[in-house]
C-alpha cells in the first residue's frame, strides 16, 4: 500500500474529510490547515494535488468516506488495526568531522574571504579636499560583517575592531558611517557583484538551479483606511527577494531586490541570464509562478531544461516549447516530478538565511532595506563556501565577474 493511500484510510477513519454541500472539507491530521475537495470534477486546493493533478490523500479520503454510512463520516472511528505510524524522514550530515570543523571555524574563516571580496572594490577618484574619506572597501566590509553578527551596528562595534586588529581593516568606521553605507544607492550594484563573485568557486559542481522568492519584513508599517471594513488597517512594510540558487551547494548565483507587490514570473529571464554568464545551466526548477512559453524559451537558450509546475487547468493548446514540456509532464508525470521538486532546495536556502541572520531587516529606509537583503545573501554565500572548502577541499578563487556583466565591483559615493 502506498503511503498515500494509507494516510487516506486513516483521513477517513478518524472522521476528517467532512461533507460541506456539494462538496468536502478535510482537515489535517497533525495542523490547523483545512482543504476543499470536490469529486466531480475532480479538484483539491491541496499541492500535491495542484502540482501531480491526479487522486491525492485528501481526494481518497472522501471517495473512501463516500461509501461508508452518513454516521461514519461525522464520529471518530477506531478501527480494528491501528492505523500505519509513518517514520519522520531525516536527513543525516555525511561527514560530522568536516562539518564541525566548518561551524567551529565559521568566524575566521569567514572574516578573511570577505575581505578579499571586498578588497576588489574598484576605490574612486579623491575629490576635492578636506578629510580622508573611510575607504570603500572598509566601508562594506563593515556593513556586510554588521549583517552577519546580526547585532545592532552600535553592540557590533567591538567585532569590527577584532578586524581592524586582524588587519582586515585599514581603519575602524564610525558607526553611523556603516548605516549611510548601507543607505547608499550606490551600493546596491557593489553588493550584488559581490553575491556573483561569491558563488564562482562553485561554479565547476553546479548545474542544477531553482527560482523563487520571498520576504523579508521591516519593523515600519504600511497604514490604509478600508472602505470594506470601515476602519484603519496595517501591515509590516517588507521587500521581496528573487533569487535563483544552486540545488546542490544551496549558493544564491543571482538576485533581484524589489518592492512587495512585484511578480514573480516576469523576474525570471534576468535571472538566468545572470546566472548563465558564470554558470552552466542544465536544469532549472520553479513553481507554477514561472510556467510560461518566455520562461521555458529562455532556459533552453542558455542550454538547460526548465520543470515548471503547470496550473490544473492546463491545456496544451498554446503550441511550442510549452506544448512539448506539458506532454512531457502528462505522459513521465513520475519523471518530471522528481525533477520538479529540486526546487525544494530554494525553500531550505530561503530557511537558513531567514534562520542564521534573521527574517526581518532592521533598517527603515527603502534602499538600505534592499541592501540589508543583499548583505544577508552575500553572508550566506560565504558560510556555504567555507562549508563546501571543509567538506569538500574545494579552493575560493573568486575569480572576476564576465566582461560583459560590467566592472567586477563598481565605485560609488557615500552620501553625507
Amino acid at each position: 500500500m502506498l503511503m498515500r493511500e494509507a494516510k487516506a484510510i486513516e483521513l477517513a477513519d478518524r472522521g476528517r474529510a467532512v461533507r460541506d454541500g456539494a462538496g468536502w472539507v478535510v482537515f489535517s491530521l497533525n495542523g490547523p490547515e483545512k482543504y476543499r475537495v470536490t469529486l466531480e470534477p475532480l479538484y483539491c486546493s491541496c499541492p500535491d494535488f495542484e502540482t501531480r493533478h491526479e487522486d491525492c490523500k485528501h481526494t481518497l479520503a472522501c471517495k473512501i468516506a463516500a461509501t461508508r454510512p452518513a454516521n461514519d463520516a461525522r464520529t471518530e472511528q477506531k478501527p480494528e488495526t491501528p492505523p500505519v505510524v509513518w517514520p519522520r524522514k531525516t536527513y543525516s550530515q555525511p561527514d560530522w568531522v568536516a562539518y564541525e570543523a566548518a561551524q567551529v571555524n565559521e568566524k575566521d574563516e569567514f572574516l578573511g574571504l570577505l575581505h578579499d571580496l571586498c578588497s576588489r572594490i574598484e576605490e574612486p577618484a579623491r575629490q576635492g579636499r578636506g578629510r580622508r574619506p573611510v575607504p570603500l572597501a572598509d566601508a562594506v566590509y563593515a556593513a556586510c560583517l554588521k549583517v552577519f553578527t546580526t547585532l545592532s551596528v552600535r553592540r557590533f562595534m567591538s567585532d569590527l575592531r577584532e578586524a581592524h586588529e586582524r588587519g582586515f581593516l585599514s581603519q575602524v568606521p564610525h558607526n553611523c558611517h556603516i548605516s549611510r553605507t548601507l543607505e547608499s544607492d550606490d551600493v546596491t550594484p557593489i553588493l550584488e557583484s559581490l553575491i556573483v563573485l561569491s558563488s564562482l568557486p562553485l561554479k565547476a559542481i553546479e548545474t542544477e538551479f531553482a527560482v523563487d522568492a520571498t520576504g523579508f519584513s521591516a519593523s515600519k508599517f504600511d497604514r490604509w483606511y478600508s472602505e470594506k471594513y470601515g476602519r484603519m488597517q496595517s501591515e509590516h512594510t517588507w521587500v521581496k527577494a528573487h533569487a535563483m540558487t544552486g540545488t546542490t551547494t544551496h549558493v544564491v548565483t543571482s538576485v533581484v531586490i524589489l518592492d512587495k507587490n512585484s511578480a514573480d514570473g516576469p523576474q525570471f529571464p534576468s535571472l538566468v541570464k545572470k546566472t548563465a554568464r558564470n554558470f552552466t545551466i542544465r536544469q532549472m526548477s520553479g513553481d507554477k509562478a514561472y510556467t510560461s512559453t518566455e520562461n521555458f524559451q529562455i532556459t533552453e537558450d542558455v542550454g538547460g531544461v526548465a520543470y515548471l509546475s503547470f496550473k490544473p487547468n492546463t491545456t496544451a493548446g498554446i503550441g511550442g516549447i510549452y506544448e512539448r514540456m506539458f506532454h512531457l509532464f502528462s505522459l513521465h508525470k513520475e519523471e518530471y516530478l522528481k525533477k520538479y521538486h529540486r526546487r525544494s532546495n530554494i525553500e531550505s536556502v530561503f530557511s537558513a538565511v531567514k534562520r542564521v541572520y534573521g527574517d526581518s531587516v532592521r533598517s527603515k529606509t527603502p534602499t538600505a532595506m534592499k541592501n540589508e537583503v543583499l548583505a544577508k545573501l552575500v553572508c550566506h554565500n560565504i558560510s556555504q563556501l567555507i562549508h563546501l572548502m571543509y567538506e569538500l577541499g574545494i579552493e575560493p578563487n573568486f575569480g572576476d565577474a564576465p566582461a560583459d556583466d560590467g566592472p567586477a565591483v563598481l565605485p560609488f559615493r557615500i552620501p553625507g
